[in-house]
């Protein structure tokens, strides 16, 4: 990692914190070792002799929702097993900030000014240059439907008709490729059988109140209207449990900690979980996790 990448990270973080501090919310740490990862169907936690790394925060952090803090981030060290690329690396840096009384369309708005107060204080711009391409973070970002991005570039209604090994092929191989790259551009309203936590929406429940943004064709975060019925988790996670088994995969426990905050009561929130170091990939123009992350670990290296 060169010296000028390690500067431009250190910029990056400052930028954030200050950001937050700004916004009145509590910078927090929570544990990253736990004893029940997220149950969910393709997050696979490291383990960690009788326990497991953690892959986010959210759920701790949600139990700190649920005792009455109102505005949290948290910035730190995150593990998914096997991810390991140009884009990935099984250790990475994971920012999540929730909001109660929010709902995924405040979390995009807070999202839409974190990036300019970034990109403005390291770059001293509101675009930046990214594989060639300039990127306008102060024009209004594009805002597409999955089910009207599957339409125009898959051929197929994922909502109407849910297909999960397709829907993840087309994504890759002919949605995002597609998605307009001058600006950040928001997919939104994804089916319901992939809300993972978050809530399904008010009047249309064949949608979840979840959107993914991508930047210059980097998928850069994941936001979500939470999921404050416990009941509805819990069948979740049983569900998510289920196919793990039967894809052979190690079955986690269930968070009854975080369960039970959510039967005392989660208010309304929103929240969201943005990748540390793709944010500085676009901050120095390059395509390569390592380049961005000291001591990135590739497969059959050591630190």
């Amino acid at each position: 990692m060169n010296p000028g990448n390690l500067q431009t990270r250190g910029r990056v973080l400052r930028a954030v914190r200050e950001f937050f501090h700004d916004q009145g919310f509590d910078e927090v740490e929570t544990p990253v070792r736990i004893p029940a990862p997220a149950l969910e169907a393709h997050l696979d936690a490291p383990p960690s002799g009788r326990a497991w790394l953690r892959t986010s925060p959210e759920l701790h952090m949600k139990r700190l929702l649920a005792e009455g803090h109102a505005r949290l981030y948290q910035m730190g060290p995150c593990f998914r097993a096997g991810e390991c690329g140009r884009r990935h690396s099984p250790e990475f840096t994971l920012l999540e900030w929730y909001r109660a009384g929010a709902d995924y369309t405040d979390i995009l708005r807070d999202t839409e000014a974190l990036l300019l107060r970034v990109f403005r204080e390291v770059a001293g711009a509101e675009r930046l240059s990214y594989g060639g391409r300039v990127i306008d973070l102060a024009r209004p970002w594009h805002v597409l439907t999955v089910r009207e991005a599957f339409r125009r570039w898959a051929g197929w209604d994922p909502v109407a008709a849910w297909d999960p090994d397709r829907f993840d092929a087309d994504l890759v191989a002919k949605v995002e490729p597609a998605l307009p790259q001058d600006r950040p551009c928001v997919l939104a309203d994804y089916p319901a059988p992939a809300a993972a936590l978050a809530r399904l929406k008010p009047g249309d429940p064949a949608v979840a109140e979840r959107w993914e943004v991508y930047v210059g064709g980097l998928e850069l975060a994941n936001a979500f209207s939470e999921l404050c019925d416990a009941a509805a988790q819990r069948a979740r996670f049983l569900e998510a449990a289920e196919a793990r088994g039967r894809a052979g995969r190690e079955v986690y426990p269930l968070d009854e900690p975080f369960l039970q905050a959510l039967e005392r009561g989660l208010p309304p929130c929103g929240g969201i979980a943005l990748g540390i170091d793709r944010l500085v990939m676009l901050a120095c123009d390059t395509a390569d996790i390592a380049d961005v992350r000291p001591f990135c670990q590739r497969p059959g290296e050591t630190y």
